[in-house]
């Protein structure tokens, strides 16, 4: 994986451990994921003139993907009602990587080597370990943590479907804009059937902050897409999860939890997967 698309793919993170902390911040969570996923098909019309559009070869990926990114919206949101966020989150994203590596042998016929493997093993165990340790002393809910595993399956099915579906695109700002478009119609449409007259003024008080979250959304799955021509699919996935420890340190930025211990053995875990991800992942360059 090159400097670039490393970057690429740590700049993804960031922003998207925004646009998750964002939608966390509201409190009713189809009002937030209205506006993201509303704000997503706006943006995603407004590129529509300035790019191209996807290959023919690609349209099946595309649909296929906006269906599999509605059921991931409704799983997230559930994840976030049931569940601790500071858990559910990195649940969802740290199981994923590990499935993204199996499809991705399978469909894309990419079978990482055995440092890369390595690495996404670590990454993992790193990621599902913030869930982990958060649950020691506690009884796991386990509504919540089948919710968010849930949550990852269906993050593993839209990586690798639109990773096989930007590569055949010829274009991946084509291929975002229109699966913002297409996929960011749903769950708008389900919230107007649902408050119908009322869906105004439920929207009006969060309008900024979910479309701030909208911005960030296609801006974090751009970079992504663009990853996913340039190196393989797994490996992108795992580095793509460390949104996680992020979004984790944001947590402890607001804890005052004196018992946490000063060294947190979950961090170098990561950190060292994320290393050897960089290292020894391949360059593609699909086009």
């Amino acid at each position: 994986m090159t400097p670039l698309v490393t970057a690429a793919v740590l700049c993804a993170a960031v922003t998207h451990a925004g646009w998750n902390a964002l939608a966390h911040r509201i409190t009713d969570k189809l009002v937030g994921f209205t506006l993201i996923a509303g704000g997503g098909a706006l943006i995603g019309l407004a590129l529509m003139p300035f790019v191209p559009v996807p290959a023919a070869g690609a349209w099946p990926y595309l649909l296929v993907s906006a269906v599999i990114h509605v059921v991931y919206y409704a799983l997230l949101m559930r994840s976030f009602r049931l569940g601790d966020f500071g858990q559910a989150y990195p649940i969802a994203r740290g199981t994923a990587p590990l499935v993204v590596t199996a499809l991705a042998a399978v469909f894309a016929h990419e079978v990482p080597g055995r440092w890369a493997a390595a690495g996404i093993a670590l990454s993992c165990a790193g990621l599902t370990g913030v869930a982990l340790w958060g649950l020691r002393g506690r009884r796991p809910h386990w509504a919540a943590i089948g919710a968010a595993l849930a949550t990852g399956l269906s993050i593993a099915a839209y990586t690798v479907v639109d990773g096989l579906g930007v590569r055949a695109s010829g274009s991946s700002l084509g291929y975002v804009a229109w699966l913002m478009a297409v996929e960011g119609v749903a769950i708008p449409a389900y919230a107007a059937y649902r408050w119908r007259g009322e869906l105004p003024g439920k929207l009006r008080p969060f309008t900024g902050l979910g479309l701030l979250g909208a911005a960030l959304s296609v801006a974090a799955y751009g970079l992504v897409l663009w990853a996913q021509t340039q190196a393989e699919l797994a490996p992108v996935a795992a580095l793509r999860e460390s949104s996680v420890k992020f979004r984790s340190r944001r947590n402890k930025r607001r804890c005052s939890d004196v018992s946490r211990p000063l060294v947190d053995p979950r961090r170098p875990v990561a950190v060292t997967g994320f290393a050897v991800l960089r290292t020894h992942s391949k360059h593609t360059g699909y086009r």
